[in-house]
């Protein structure tokens, strides 16, 4: 959902103030954005235990000491929780994510990896930051975008999860930008979800960048098909020109699918995200992790969690972290496991 400023700035259709959690059209319906400098990790790849006495864990959202712990109550992140009805998309750009789910896959990924997981249905998974170095600082910087499902693929049985390794990704690379291509098309090159049940595929022009921008660099991308929503987020940096517009950093843009997108960075190094993608335009009911057709339907998904989450759970703990060596992996159920390529 969208909360923009009222009044249009320079020439952008809407702007509005960037938080850990990013305004966004459909098809997206939620982003979060998460910076913590993590201390080094313990045995059990946990910060010390001086840094998080104190603290409200198990929801810890407040940056003390640089770092917050989130729901986690020993390594920070995000122990069991349901999705129901939409895709997910996790980036972590610096730091690992330990990952289980109620299907029994379970894996690593990070530095630069891309998770998928598609729940048409109820699914629950952990999402966990284990502190692997244990003598310096586990720093993590991950962005995670969730995109609808149109309600014909909804309670669906298949959900579905892929690591695209970043070895894997279209990466392009001149004087002064780096574009990291999550989703789509790009300098003549696409990758799509890899999911059974997605909205996220050529046919509906979904399209998310990731652009970083050395000092003065420079980054244009031409335009769009006319039916998507098309929103530039500057996520870190100082000063730039966009469109010839001179933005600060932290600020949130929906810029007209017609116009060419072009950037003039500033004296910093700087980080924007672009996000596309044509609308589902079906009407939803939202509430916590499900997104459905109707309240009733999200009331009923409510109580079917409530009675089944724990039934469901096939591991002993809900915060799970794989041994500290492990690696970056997807070991499916089948037994199936899946590594970077060399």
């Amino acid at each position: 959902m969208a909360f923009f400023s009222r009044k249009p700035k320079g020439p952008f259709i809407k702007t509005s103030e960037m938080t850990m959690h990013w305004d966004t059209e459909d098809p997206f319906i939620f982003v979060s954005h998460h910076e913590d400098d993590y201390p080094h990790g313990n045995a059990q790849m946990a910060p010390p235990l001086q840094e998080i006495s104190g603290r409200n864990l198990g929801r810890d959202y407040k940056k003390t000491f640089g770092f917050r712990m989130y729901n986690g109550k020993v390594v920070p992140g995000f122990p069991m929780h349901a999705h129901w009805g939409y895709e997910t998309i996790t980036l972590p750009q610096t730091g690992y994510v330990d990952h289980s789910d109620c299907e029994g896959n379970t894996g690593r990924f990070g530095f630069g990896d891309v998770q998928w997981v598609s729940a048409p249905g109820f699914y629950e998974h952990c999402e966990m930051y284990p502190l692997v170095d244990q003598e310096g600082r586990n720093p993590n910087d991950i962005t995670q975008i969730m995109i609808a499902l149109p309600l014909e693929k909804k309670n669906l049985p298949e959900s579905s999860v892929n690591t695209v390794w970043k070895e894997e990704m279209p990466y392009f690379e001149t004087e002064g930008c780096r574009v990291q291509v999550i989703c789509g098309e790009y300098n003549g090159k696409s990758v799509w979800s890899p999911s059974t049940h997605t909205w996220a595929d050529k046919s509906h022009s979904v399209r998310i960048l990731r652009i970083e921008l050395d000092p003065s660099g420079k980054f244009e991308v031409g335009p769009a098909d006319p039916k998507v929503n098309r929103n530039l987020y500057f996520v870190s940096g100082d000063k730039a020109k966009v469109m010839g517009f001179e933005v600060i950093w932290n600020l949130h843009m929906k810029i007209d699918p017609g116009a060419t997108v072009d950037i003039e960075n500033g004296s910093e190094k700087s980080v924007f995200w672009l996000l596309e993608g044509e609308p589902i335009g079906q009407k939803m009911s939202m509430f916590g992790p499900i997104l459905l057709g109707t309240d009733q339907e999200v009331r009923d998904a409510l109580q079917t969690i409530r009675l089944e989450e724990f039934k469901r759970w096939p591991w002993d703990v809900i915060d799970r972290v794989n041994p500290v060596d492990s690696g970056r992996f997807l070991l499916r159920s089948d037994g199936t496991r899946e590594t970077p390529p060399e």
